[in-house]
């Protein structure tokens, strides 16, 4: 009970969001909470909702976490076997679109998206326990609006889930399979419900938490989406959603696109929705030892060497304008240098050793240490880059805006949709600012990303991106977003997904827009029926 008493002042004192990041907030100390002598009360509303937030760290930047799911199962960044070295038959599967119901990047999402739930119900149960505490619907709204948010990213992967709402249920619970349309209705619902009573505050008390403009993301996102999920366009209603974001005033574009990305990146103007990290507390993420190769170190000052897995695939890169700020903030290429600008050698002895990032895969299959860009999108501070702070902008105000203009595209009104993408275009081509404005014939013409099975360094099968409706715009989402746990579900929006090739990828199904039920869980609940996903 001293515990439990002693992290609840602590979480009380600070608990302006960047409290989550900044604050220890340990399962064993939660462990005191679920004693039976304990008693809770309306000064422990803080205390309750920390636990369901900090369960998204881990879906997001945990091992096998959501950014794997989303990036590698796509046409922009690939983790291939290099000099016999692999990273495991996953990665692969992920890139060839041939995975099983055994894909550990699945098993993860499964697993902490639930454990996520679970634990959201707890605190509602611990909150609805209190009585007519005051204040105590707006926390139960939230924590329904946040359960909503983490069963949204389980249906846009699995879609026939199992829906929990409850904490106390019997022992030996086994929860029934939904069909797609009831998850699609119930995660609507319960945001529609819960945006009411949402705080519209835009400040470091709510930062990190589901405001009403979170929550109205979401189900942006879902209506963006409900073509794909149910057979049912949604455009007016997806674009409803994001105008009230927009009107709301409380969100403006960073001055510069790497701002959003920085170690110190809390309480930006753009962020609508993130998820804190913390150096001490809550640090980091694994994709900068993930995506760099190990002599990079001399160039970030890094304490440790990096795993050298991860890479762009390179018709990506050459999609990009030469001109766009967005392709020296997200990628590293090129000859290297130490981080005193001499150059970085791979053998200190031999003077043509320097380290080149060279646009250029041999295949998924082999590749050299030196083959693919590198994402350098998060900023990468000196040290031990898995405490590096930097918090993930899960909804920024960029987003509502290129939805608003997606939707302005697909409802026959393009020139509108062409203003929105080009004001968004301009901070990232201040040195030749022509260039940032694109036409409607263009967003709504194909794609510049040229398709087709790639093999040292040449397309074997051009497939092009000419074909592809809205393909002008499907690349602008490209370009501001990867990285950012989007390109899988706007693959699958546009069409691309199951119908192109990239790298060493093919199609290999139209089912394959959803993943298997992991394995594990369908051996532990015999209500489950597997997904259809070949």
């Amino acid at each position: 009970m001293k515990i439990f008493k002693i992290n609840t002042i602590l979480l009380s004192a600070t608990f302006g969001f960047l409290a989550l990041g900044c604050t220890n907030l340990d399962e064993t100390v939660y462990s005191d909470i679920v004693a039976e002598e304990t008693t809770f009360t309306a000064n422990d509303l803080n205390a309750i909702i920390a636990p369901p937030y900090t369960k998204f760290r881990d879906i997001y930047w945990g091992w096998d976490g959501l950014f794997d799911l989303y990036e590698e199962s796509s046409d922009v960044i690939v983790t291939p076997n290099r000099l016999g070295i692999g990273w495991g038959a996953y990665y692969i599967d992920m890139h060839k679109h041939t995975w099983a119901p055994g894909l550990s990047h699945t098993e993860a999402l499964w697993d902490r998206a639930y454990t996520a739930i679970n634990t959201t119900n707890k605190a509602i149960f611990q909150i609805e326990g209190l009585g007519e505490a005051e204040g105590a619907d707006a926390y139960i709204a939230e924590l329904k609006a946040l359960r909503a948010m983490y069963y949204y990213l389980l249906y846009d992967n699995f879609r026939r889930v199992p829906i929990v709402t409850q904490f106390d249920v019997e022992a030996g619970f086994i929860p029934e399979q939904s069909t797609s349309q009831q998850v699609y209705d119930f995660i609507i619902k319960e945001l529609t419900d819960a945006i009411p009573l949402l705080t519209e505050e835009r400040n470091q008390s709510t930062y990190g938490r589901v405001t009403k403009w979170a929550a109205k993301m979401t189900l942006a996102k879902m209506y963006l989406n409900s073509e794909v999920y149910i057979g049912t366009p949604r455009w007016d209603d997806a674009l409803s959603e994001v105008q009230d974001v927009i009107d709301s005033d409380k969100f403006s574009l960073t001055p510069n696109f790497s701002d959003v990305f920085a170690i110190e990146n809390e309480n930006l103007s753009e962020t609508i929705f993130a998820i804190p990290f913390d150096q001490v507390y809550a640090g980091g993420s694994y994709v900068a030892w993930k995506a760099l190769f190990g002599a990079s170190k001399e160039t970030f000052d890094l304490s440790g060497s990096p795993w050298g897995g991860s890479a762009a695939i390179p018709q990506f890169i050459d999609t990009y304008d030469v001109d766009d700020q967005r392709l020296e903030d997200t990628w590293l290429g090129g000859p290297q240098l130490t981080s005193s600008g001499e150059p970085l050698l791979i053998d200190k002895d031999n003077p043509s050793s320097q380290l080149d990032y060279v646009n250029y895969i041999s295949s998924v299959d082999g590749a050299e240490f030196n083959e693919g860009n590198r994402f350098v999108r998060y900023e990468i501070g000196r040290g031990d880059i898995m405490t590096n702070s930097n918090d993930v902008p899960f909804y920024r105000y960029t987003d509502a805006l290129m939805i608003k203009a997606e939707c302005l595209l697909r409802t026959d009104d393009a020139p509108a949709a062409a203003i929105i993408v080009s004001n968004i275009r301009a901070r990232s081509f201040k040195d030749n600012p022509a260039k940032a404005t694109v036409t409607s014939a263009q967003l709504m013409g194909g794609s510049v990303y040229q398709y087709g099975p790639y093999e040292n360094g040449v397309i074997t099968n051009l497939q092009g991106g000419g074909d592809i409706q809205y393909g002008g715009f499907l690349d602008n989402l490209g370009w501001e977003f990867v990285g950012e746990h989007h390109r899988k579900q706007d693959l699958i929006r546009f069409g691309v997904y199951t119908t192109k090739s990239w790298l060493s990828h093919v199609p290999n199904g139209v089912n394959r827009k959803v993943f298997p039920i992991p394995e594990s869980q369908l051996l532990a609940n015999p209500k489950l029926t597997q997904n259809d996903y070949q």
